[in-house]
């Protein structure tokens, strides 16, 4: 994306930036900070780190020729580079958020930082805040794993759902910041707090949903991950003095296991929600809907009515976080409850998909144990048919949560198509035989209730081929994403379209073209 900063002293940027360089700052002015040499271009700085899956020092090579101004790294300068290097010391992720922090002038500091962390619902409840928070005239930005929010322009901010890397992060604060808003909601991954991508971003509220079954490829165990979620709210303590004054509030789940640990480690004073027992914000007498959830709302001064057009009973902890933050940030609770009412719901979130058809058709992004089974509960409350769902397991990826999920949809679901989900470079029918063996142990019966489609266009085909009136179909896992990775390559696919696509197929009527995968048996389109 464009800096909204283009030229800036390096010893300027260093100087302001808790670094320790080994080697003299040169005197050179540098247009942009990226870790990606294909992002590269003409004065940027370039920071080689050692990543996952590659190593930014073999591509010093690359950014060169893009026209990098200087280069960082940890290591040795290579022999014959022909610019500007800078040997570091300490963590790269680390120097990278903060030299592109200070090159956009720690644009955090200027700005009251919200951020939403945990499992599932972050996304929801980011998107609650911030629609409270503009609904009540505050000028509010927003990074999400959706998109990013700068006044009225909407921002991609990738195929799929992270944290964006610290330069984008502190690029689209820049630009909140000269766009006038006093206010970001930022959703703050696991990733994005153990990548450091988050570091700089001077957080002064954070929010936490749930902290369940994600992730344990990549952090090991439960307690890592949990830890490592806790980040945020320890971050809250590190953020500097700010002319705008600090909060250092937490808003935690008394619901969740999450608790007990996080309360910890939270700043004294944080707030509580839950809907299942007396807390700072809490909710009885719920009633959810196939459209929409009402309950009565009791804070410690208050007791309101609440209704918004959302469904799923887990929204309404959602709510309960988003409406503990807003209030906290100076929006009154009867406003906020208000303008819950005008909320639109979120894209790719138990979306109906209307086409005409005798039953009902929804995309999820449903992609942990818990969120399906949320899922799945939502979707039987919904209709007095049956429930068909299809979803997948990602490839190189936490594979106890491949195993967990068939367990949790034979249970729930009528009927189970298995099919998939960005399988990356792991055999497709690997994963498929995994998720098959753990629907068989939980009693499923292959062809009975439950079917292996590795084409997910036809897994959708299949449901909507199977359904009665009455019936409700459910594809889980990919919500609002746009593509899907075979290989190392991403496919364009949308849920939704595909969706379209299979319904007007089904109905027998021109409609949306059904995306292609490489496991699709027609021919790829030219």
């Amino acid at each position: 994306m464009d800096q909204p900063i283009r030229r800036r002293s390096l010893r300027t940027v260093f100087s302001a930036a808790p670094l320790n360089a080994l080697d003299p700052i040169p005197p050179v002015m540098i247009t942009g900070v990226t870790s990606d040499s294909r992002r590269v271009r003409k004065g940027y700085a370039f920071v080689a780190i050692k990543g996952e899956n590659s190593d930014g020092y073999h591509y010093i090579p690359s950014a060169v020729a893009n026209g990098a101004g200087v280069i960082l790294s940890d290591r040795l300068k290579p022999e014959g580079l022909p610019i500007p290097y800078v040997r570091l010391q300490g963590d790269l992720h680390f120097a990278l958020a903060y030299l592109a922090a200070s090159f956009q002038r720690f644009p955090a500091r200027k700005l009251r930082m919200i951020g939403v962390t945990g499992t599932d619902g972050k996304t929801t409840t980011s998107m609650l805040i911030h629609h409270l928070l503009t609904k009540s005239g505050t000028n509010a930005g927003m990074i999400s794993t959706v998109n990013a929010l700068i006044g009225d322009q909407a921002l991609d901010t990738g195929f799929h759902v992270t944290t964006p890397d610290s330069p984008d992060i502190q690029a689209y604060l820049a630009q909140m910041v000269a766009a006038g808003m006093t206010h970001c909601v930022l959703e703050t991954t696991s990733h994005g707090l153990a990548q450091g991508r988050v570091l700089a971003c001077d957080y002064d509220l954070a929010v936490i949903t749930n902290v369940t079954h994600e992730h344990l490829d990549y952090h090991g165990n439960y307690e890592n991950y949990l830890q490592t979620k806790g980040r945020l709210f320890e971050m809250l303590r590190e953020t500097p003095r700010k002319p705008i004054g600090n909060l250092r509030l937490a808003i935690l789940n008394k619901d969740d296991r999450s608790y007990n640990y996080l309360k910890r480690i939270a700043p004294p004073g944080f707030l509580t929600y839950s809907r299942n027992n007396e807390a700072h914000f809490w909710a009885d007498g719920i009633t959810s809907t196939t459209s929409d959830l009402t309950f009565t709302l009791h804070t410690e001064t208050h007791q309101l009515p609440v209704h918004c057009p959302i469904a799923g009973i887990y929204n309404v902890s959602n709510i309960l976080a988003a409406l503990a933050a807003v209030t906290s940030l100076g929006v009154p609770l009867e406003r906020a409850v208000k303008d819950l009412e005008s909320f639109e719901g979120i894209p790719g979130r138990m979306q109906r998909i209307e086409l005409g058809q005798d039953f009902t058709a929804i995309v999820d992004f449903a992609h942990t144990p818990n969120a399906l089974e949320n899922a799945l509960d939502t979707a039987r409350s919904m209709t007095n048919g049956r429930v068909i769902a299809v979803y997948g397991s990602a490839g190189l990826r936490d594979r106890e949560k491949r195993r967990m999920m068939p367990a949790v949809s034979i249970k729930l679901a009528d009927i189970t198509i298995l099919t998939a989900e960005d399988p990356r470079t792991e055999p497709l029918d690997g994963i498929l035989e995994d998720m098959a063996q753990s629907a068989i142990q939980a009693g499923g019966v292959e062809g009975v209730n439950f079917y292996r489609v590795a084409d997910r266009g036809d897994a959708l085909r299949k449901a909507i081929s199977l359904a009665r009136p009455g019936d409700l179909v459910i594809s889980c896992g990919k919500g609002h994403e746009q593509s899907m990775c075979f290989g190392s390559e991403e496919y364009l696919w949308d849920d939704r379209t595909a969706m379209r696509a299979a319904l007007a197929e089904h109905l027998g009527f021109e409609g949306a073209q059904m995306p292609w995968l490489p496991t699709s048996s027609s021919p790829k389109p030219v």
